[in-house]
């Protein structure tokens, strides 16, 4: 009897499991200027969401939020990284059940579009390329020129079409479309290369799904790729005419679609939080809406990048904060904002015939305020090491089987009556250095640190330095991002330097067991360590875990890595989903490698996600500091026209130089006060564009990092969306503006690109202007 009633429980869950799969078999294809659903046109309205920074239990609600908002198919990227943690080891179970989440979509009634990569940036580590990949010393990425990179794409990408090939639109499934690769002409213009990874992808098993490609209007025809669509991706505010004019010269029958139509941005520890104005955002929306163009909204909802996830930019490098809210229309938490309620009001005159605006779900948990107390418990790191490891030559940590967290480096040091300098060549990211277990001082790969005064030493000493990596670059050629210190730390007076050898090494991984078997004991601490206690709680919730008391870490949560932390902000607070928490008692451990000022948390019942400390170091105009360029001469003279598009200029000669200096003497408004740029390329002999990996501001006249994060170094951060912009709030400053690079090492020159700002606002947009170039310094 009992068997009987489990095959046909069973049975049942199989049905219901199969109707929320499956439907009868369709079509989706490229029509002229239009895409073709089952034959008939269809606009897409997606939402971008990423399954990792959801907790499972809540991805339908956020589905439904979605749908909610005037949605009719929801976009997904696959973090390769995080479904192949070892070589060979595949896991697409719980939180990493794509093939949940697809069916999820689909019994909401929506279709997929689905990202496989391998490569997707998402600011995230490795810009979801695996750590381990690393331990290859000649690894290169998104080439054909490393077989081992290739190999190991095509078994993921088998992996991933085992999952989700099923659910293709022609299987009666719901995905309509897959992506090949991401954004690939801001790395590259390999074209054998995007060809194999398109065969990879079909040979994988998306075979039957159309495919497309996504890049921006200044690149995308920087290789061309037969059979997959091509669509562009753009910001909030853009002039959606100007952005698809070259697009539709070059593929004047083909269906319009900004694929990645970003709402918001990514904040950087360090910088002000990310928002774009609701105005600027509907704007562009709409005019895509009136011109039935198909969009995808990055992000619909970005939520939070849990755990060691977190991604990194370069040049300059600067870390993503763990919440990826990005100024969203729906919150980190869930929650409906001024914006989604904006984009619901508009896309209800856009439904298609027989569509009708879903009902907006109810929050599957309310917000819940957790009073502040104390965690008593502590465990020093320097009395808790594990089992060290020895290498003569420092190695990064990959070298040593880990791929994230904290690593502690140990050497002697030989006595000397002077003080020395201690010189640590690659630290990535940011150490202390202590010295017979003091500290000495704290080194931050952001500002480009390297050198500790250590100092004197009547006898031999113990040195340490302890590393945390704080994410791997996820984006452009410094992807190549081993953590740790990657090639040498050098000892001497600053005239005679010895390396370091023969170092004992001690690695401190992410995963909550390592955390928790540390000796805890109750007293202060007097370095970095961990702290432990617990809350209780009559009933769960969502909550916002108050950490601004503390220094730079981790936090785990029963068991749950919520991410990092630094109090340098924006962000203040950590996010805990209410299925994380239970009734009764709650642990919490917080591994600090600064000091928290006090030992205690409280949770919240909204984020702080613009709360920052500003960091005066990462200016680029020291006090008092002003350009003389008196004695210098120009070795080009030019004047922009207005617009939008890249503005070149050919200086009609080579110039050797490392030092650069581009004085901007007036904008396109003769009454406008501001200088706003939003890359600077350099041009060499051949034409090429120089590389810029190594560049360094080292002087700006203004620049706004308080109003908005328009630092000076976006000049050459490789993003179209983001740009350089002197002071806009208070007292502007006069014309001219100046911003003087150091390249790195000497370049031959024979001209610049210089690209406005891409948004409808012309302020500060370059008229005149003036280019130096030198070998040594100019003078302050």
């Amino acid at each position: 009897m009992m068997r009987s009633f489990l095959v046909a429980l069973i049975l049942c869950s199989m049905l219901i499991t199969t109707s929320a799969q499956k439907s009868e078999p369709g079509t989706f294809t490229l029509g002229k200027k239009e895409f073709l659903l089952n034959g008939k046109p269809f606009i897409i309205r997606a939402a971008e969401l990423h399954y990792p920074r959801i907790p499972k239990e809540y991805w339908e609600h956020r589905i439904q939020l979605s749908k909610a908002m005037g949605m009719n198919t929801i976009c997904i990227y696959l973090f390769w990284n995080i479904h192949e943690q070892e070589p060979g080891v595949y896991d697409f179970t719980g939180q990493n059940d794509i093939a949940e989440f697809v069916r999820l979509v689909q019994k909401n009634g929506m279709y997929c579009i689905v990202r496989p990569g391998p490569y997707v940036c998402a600011e995230w580590d490795m810009g979801g390329l695996p750590w381990w990949l690393l331990k290859k010393d000649d690894l290169q990425v998104r080439t054909m020129k490393d077989p081992y990179f290739l190999e190991r794409t095509k078994l993921f990408l088998n992996q991933a079409a085992k999952q989700l090939a099923p659910y293709q639109i022609q299987n009666g499934g719901n995905i309509i479309m897959v992506q090949v690769e991401n954004e690939y002409a801001t790395f590259g213009s390999e074209q054998a290369y995007m060809e194999a990874t398109r065969d990879a992808v079909k040979a994988a098993g998306f075979d039957k799904v159309q495919l497309f490609r996504c890049d921006w209007s200044n690149n995308f025809d920087r290789y061309k790729l037969d059979d997959v669509a091509v669509t562009l991706n753009f910001g909030a505010g853009s002039n959606i005419d100007e952005r698809f004019k070259s697009f539709q010269q070059k593929y004047p029958d083909a269906p319009l679609m900004c694929s990645e139509y970003w709402s918001g941005w990514f904040d950087h520890w360090g910088r002000p939080h990310e928002t774009r104005s609701v105005s600027s955002f509907i704007g562009s929306m709409k005019d895509m809406m009136d011109r039935k163009i198909s969009f995808s909204l990055y992000m619909a909802h970005g939520g939070t990048t849990f755990g060691q996830w977190g991604g990194a930019n370069a040049p300059p490098y600067s870390a993503m904060a763990t919440s990826y809210d990005y100024n969203a229309p729906i919150g980190e938490q869930g929650n409906t904002t001024d914006k989604f309620f904006a984009v619901r009001d508009l896309l209800k005159n856009y439904l298609m015939t027989g569509e009708t605006l879903a009902d907006i779900p109810k929050a599957p948990a309310e917000i819940i305020a957790i009073p502040k107390f104390e965690l008593k418990h502590s465990a020093a790191l320097f009395d808790n090491l594990p089992v060290a490891k020895t290498t003569e030559n420092i190695r990064p940590m990959e070298y040593f089987d880990q791929g994230w967290g904290r690593i502690l480096y140990r050497t002697k040091l030989p006595a000397k009556a002077s003080k020395q300098k201690l010189v640590i060549t690659e630290l990535h990211d940011w150490a202390t250095v202590f010295v017979n277990g003091q500290q000495i001082g704290k080194l931050d790969r952001r500002r480009g640190d390297n050198t500790v005064i250590l100092p004197t030493l009547s006898a031999d000493a113990q040195l340490d330095i302890l590393v945390e990596a704080t994410g791997r670059v996820n984006y452009g050629k410094a992807i190549i991002d081993r953590k740790g210190i990657t090639e040498k730390v050098e000892f001497g007076d600053g005239k005679n330097a010895t390396e370091l050898k023969n170092w004992r090494v001690y690695n401190f991984p992410v995963d909550y067991k390592f955390q928790a078997e540390k000796k805890y004991k109750t007293g202060d601490l007097s370095g970095p360590g961990w702290y432990k206690g617990t809350f209780n709680l009559s009933k769960t919730g969502d909550t916002f875990l108050d950490v601004s008391t503390w220094g730079k870490g981790m936090v785990w949560v029963n068991g749950y890595n919520l991410g990092r932390f630094w109090k340098i902000g924006p962000q203040q607070t950590l996010y805990i989903p209410a299925p994380w928490l239970k009734k009764g008692a709650n642990e919490i451990i917080i591994l600090d490698v600064d000091r928290p000022a006090e030992r205690t948390v409280e949770g919240l019942t909204e984020p702080i996600l613009d709360k920052i400390n500003p960091d005066a170091s990462l200016l680029s105009r020291k006090k008092g500091q002003t350009l003389n360029l008196a004695a210098e001469t120009p070795v080009f003279s030019g004047s922009f026209p207005g617009g939008e598009s890249w503005k070149e200029a050919d200086f009609g000669k080579t110039i050797k130089g490392r030092y650069f200096c581009f004085e901007a003497l007036n904008a396109q408004d003769a009454k406008d006060k501001l200088t706003t740029i939003a890359e600077l390329e350099l041009v060499g002999e051949d034409g090429n564009t120089l590389p810029r990996l190594n560049w360094k501001v080292i002087y700006a006249d203004s620049e706004e990092t308080t109003a908005s994060n328009s630092s000076a170094d976006k000049v050459f951060d490789l993003q179209e969306s983001t740009f350089w912009q002197s002071q806009s709030v208070g007292a502007r400053p006069e014309h001219p503006h100046y911003i003087v690079l150091d390249l790195g090492k000497a370049m031959n020159i024979k001209g610049l690109k210089y690209l406005p700002r891409s948004d409808k606002k012309t302020a500060g947009m370059v008229k005149d202007y003036k280019v130096y170039i030198k070998m040594d310094e100019f003078k302050f």
